[in-house]
């Protein structure tokens, strides 16, 4: 294996491209409706409303198997959970694609799909990636958070241009034909739960801290040599206040995330942009996100990631004010890239952190949970997106909230504890004492 010492590559990095193309393929679908919502309204004879909703529980969903996923990779291992995951997202596919009103195709599309989507998602691969990267893992968890822009960058115009030819049917079929001929050889190849003893710190001396770890409010402070320390549970960590923040931060992610994936093609398109353009424009936040996704990698390996996180979302939230204002395509061109600069990296900061303060034993089920609120974020936003537009005839109201939302995200990450803070459980007194 390289790493140890050879020229050969470090075989974590294996583990991150299998999982970066999964992400790309994942995310990109889920937060890929955009150019389906139309074609399916009509094709289905729904109001965006009935689609809007369908879409809300199938975001819901998604969250809610993420724990489930985190725990499973747990008990089972990365390979088990990949393998189900692929086996959900064909049979619902076909669900879909056979749907003939709003009850099969909610739990087709809505629900069945979400599970899959989920089981085969980045909180089943963040943890592996944790295991194996110990001195890169801010940069590995963003090229992991690369292949959701990467997501949709590709998958956005590609789905674009896939309906208008061959029809929304057809385009999911081929999707799923993909994802399994992916999935198989990633999960039975290359993906190892057993990283080596150090990780990567086998490439690298580890680096110095100037500075002892701070002890946070729960940390095990000095006490005498006959206290032990039982390992931090789930339990105990959910109750500490930096879950918490993460936790808000990530709903603000994901509602601003599922809004734009959802709605953003059709609001532009209500504004008078075409198909095609919309789809650029929501793909150029992608593709710049990819390239940016390295430099935020490299630079969160090297100062506090807390101000990262509230950078990246104080200036997302000014994109979403300018996004719903564009009139022009050189405005839409505009505030996507520059949007696209900071659209990467809130869900792979706030899983390094989670990292940092918890431990890699903890962060699957943590991340998992702290999906949730992310993807109620998610259910949310979808919603509104169809019913406020209906209602009041603008998506400054669903795009709006976006942007508040995000700029308190902001406020909230800078609260959040140093890279030197680890969070412990309370020692236990041995029978000695």
């Amino acid at each position: 294996m390289g790493g140890k010492g050879g020229k050969s590559m470090y075989y974590g990095w294996a583990i991150v491209g299998a999982a970066t193309v999964l992400t790309l393929l994942t995310v990109g679908l889920r937060l890929g409706a955009g150019p389906f919502f139309l074609p399916m309204t009509q094709d289905l004879g729904m109001t965006r409303s009935e689609l809007s909703s369908i879409i809300a529980a199938g975001m819901l969903t998604y969250g809610l198997t993420m724990p489930l996923a985190g725990q499973l990779v747990t008990s089972w291992g990365t390979r088990r959970v990949l393998l189900l995951g692929a086996l959900f997202v064909a049979v619902s596919i076909v669900g879909t694609i056979y749907a003939q009103g709003v009850l099969s195709l909610a739990l087709s599309y809505g629900v069945g799909l979400s599970i899959g989507l989920a089981l085969a998602s980045p909180v089943s691969l963040t943890p592996v990636i944790s295991r194996w990267f110990v001195r890169q893992r801010g940069m590995a968890l963003f090229v992991l958070s690369a292949g959701s822009m990467a997501g949709i960058a590709i998958l956005t115009p590609l789905f674009t241009s896939s309906i208008s030819a061959f029809g929304w049917q057809a385009t999911l079929a081929g999707f799923a034909a993909v994802f399994t001929l992916i999935t198989l050889p990633c999960a039975l190849f290359v993906i190892r739960d057993d990283a080596p003893e150090h990780a990567d710190m086998l490439a690298a001396p580890a680096p110095v801290r100037p500075h002892a770890p701070v002890q946070a409010s729960c940390a095990i402070p000095p006490h005498s040599a006959g206290a032990q320390a039982h390992p931090l549970r789930a339990a105990a960590a959910v109750r500490t206040l930096p879950f918490w923040q993460l936790t808000l931060g990530m709903f603000a992610c994901g509602f601003s995330m599922n809004l734009l994936g959802t709605h953003g093609v059709p609001m532009l398109m209500d504004h008078g942009f075409d198909a095609q353009s919309s789809a650029f424009g929501i793909a150029l936040i992608g593709l710049v996100a990819i390239f940016s996704s390295f430099a935020l990698g490299k630079l969160s390996d090297m100062v506090e990631r807390r101000y990262i996180l509230a950078v990246i979302y104080t200036v997302r939230g000014l994109g979403f004010f300018g996004l719903v204002e564009a009139l022009a395509p050189w405005q839409l061109y505009s505030v996507a890239s520059v949007g696209g600069l900071v659209w990467a990296g809130s869900v792979a900061l706030s899983s390094a952190i989670m990292a940092d303060v918890y431990g890699t034993r903890l962060v699957g089920v943590l991340c998992g949970w702290a999906y949730v609120g992310h993807q109620i974020g998610g259910m949310i936003s979808s919603w509104l997106g169809g019913w406020a537009y209906e209602a009041f005839g603008t998506h400054l109201i669903a795009f709006g909230a976006a942007g508040l939302l995000l700029f308190g995200a902001a406020a909230i990450s800078l609260g959040l504890p140093s890279r030197s803070t680890t969070i412990r459980a309370q020692p236990v007194a041995t029978a000695a004492e």
